[in-house]
């Protein structure tokens, strides 16, 4: 090889690399993954003979490098995304993670709620604190709190609702104090904060974070749950599908392989998802029967943010029409629409 030869090819490696990994402020979404809930999810002592499944599914996302930002482009079913669509403002990678986990674990707390209601079974309910999804760059709790930190008492209260915190930090304002005892890995740590304006909100005075109640549930029989590496609320529906199957003596599948989305709500409602139109796709391929998909309403409001936007389910019935699937498309707008579809149904024999 001469020496022309080996400059082009070096600058070839080089162009390569640079298109290959190079991550813009974009990502790429696409269909990812079916997986049979009871691979996560169990009921101590429940029932296991059941014939059909209850499966989640997913959709893949990573950072969009030039060549996967082409490619997205011109592939069915990939979506490139802002940033800025995704992410709250000022939050990073972690902060970003430990949302998407926390959405899993209230997701897995509102499935299990709902299911031992529907199931007639007692349940107790313990209030851990309010989790720390975000800091605000200058706000108060910037460098002392850490995203993941849980506040459990409040000036020497206890906090048992965010209705008691909000009463506590309402009536402070510039340079007032407050202490905090926070749970970080497991350990009680003591905090004092000077309450400052609120970062982006002129005129409001706090501590600077965005958060989230945390519960926690006790039932009898124990669930145990395996989901340290899945984020998102989207698995709500069939968790508690999962989870009524494995404490009812009946076999609610029917025999079938169902697959399905939608956040479960405390309420028994079924929210609205994302990427709804990539799980379809990724349920097809699996060789699923039924997929349950949220019904939800649209506003006036939300048509005039976006006007083209649908529900889950006409977007799931017109992906399932665009690909040719068998798939049943079934729209559900609470866990007893669910039930309800699956008590008519006839076995799979």
């Amino acid at each position: 090889m001469n020496k022309l030869s080996k400059i082009l090819l070096g600058l070839f490696i080089i162009i390569f690399g640079v298109l290959s990994f190079y991550r813009l402020d974009y990502y790429v979404t696409r269909p990812g993954g079916t997986y049979n809930i009871a691979d996560f999810i169990s009921v101590q002592n429940g029932d296991e003979d059941d014939v059909g499944t209850f499966n989640m599914t997913t959709v893949a996302m990573g950072r969009a490098t030039p060549i996967t930002y082409v490619l997205a482009q011109i592939r069915d079913f990939y979506d490139i995304v802002k940033m800025s669509d995704v992410r709250q403002e000022e939050e990073d990678d972690e902060e970003y993670n430990l949302r998407q986990l926390k959405y899993m674990t209230d997701s897995q707390f509102n499935a299990t709620y709902v299911a031992f209601n529907r199931a007639g079974l007692d349940y107790r309910i313990t209030y851990k604190g309010l989790y720390i999804l975000n800091i605000l760059s200058g706000g108060a709790a910037d460098g002392i709190l850490k995203p993941g930190d849980e506040i459990v008492e409040a000036d020497g209260k206890r906090i048992e609702s965010l209705k008691e915190f909000i009463e506590i930090v309402n009536p402070k304002t510039k340079g007032d104090e407050i202490q905090l005892v926070v749970k970080r890995a497991n350990e009680l740590i003591d905090e004092k904060l000077t309450i400052k304006e609120i970062p982006g909100a002129e005129g409001r005075y706090g501590i600077g974070i965005t958060y989230s109640e945390s519960k926690a549930i006790t039932t009898d029989p124990k669930v145990t749950v395996k989901t340290e590496d899945i984020g998102g609320p989207s698995a709500g529906l069939m968790f508690t599908l999962e989870l009524l199957n494995q404490l009812l003596d009946t076999d609610l599948t029917k025999g079938y392989k169902i697959a399905g989305t939608g956040e479960m709500h405390e309420d028994g409602q079924v929210g609205r998802i994302g990427g709804i139109d990539k799980k379809v796709v990724t349920a097809d391929k699996q060789g699923m029967a039924i997929f349950f998909a949220p019904d939800d309403e649209i506003t006036e409001a939300m048509l005039e943010r976006n006007p083209k936007i649908v529900s889950n389910y006409e977007l799931a019935k017109e992906t399932a029409e665009k690909i040719g699937t068998k798939m049943k498309i079934v729209p559900v707008k609470t866990i007893d629409d669910a039930l309800q579809y699956l008590e008519k149904l006839e076995p799979n024999n």
